[in-house]
């Protein structure tokens, strides 16, 4: 067997190539993991939200504070929709407001 013909034979197939069809809208991918921002807080309520920061990263008091006066800041990414919504709801009780990014 010669073997220019396997040559010969792959490169029409090379040449000719499948077309596939084009997706009209790309499936859109639903975000399961988000990103937390703090974003803002009550002045009067920076003690309870430097508090709830503290008990939330496991950071000293002194990181907690310097992390919430630095405002906006991510506080927690990757986290889970249901977690991410509790969290929000806790931040937002003490008069912050955290962002779901």
């Amino acid at each position: 067997m010669p073997v220019g013909g396997f040559a010969a034979a792959g490169a029409p197939a090379a040449a000719a190539p499948v077309e596939e069809p084009e997706e009209v809208a790309p499936a859109k991918e639903e975000k399961t993991l988000f990103n937390l921002k703090l974003e803002s807080f009550e002045a009067g309520s920076k003690p309870k939200v430097i508090k709830e920061v503290k008990a939330m990263l496991g950071l000293s008091l002194v990181d907690s504070k310097k992390f919430v006066e630095s405002a906006p800041k991510v506080m927690k990414e990757g986290v889970p929709k249901e977690e991410a919504e509790k969290m929000i709801e806790t931040m937002k009780a003490l008069g912050a407001v955290v962002k779901m990014e």
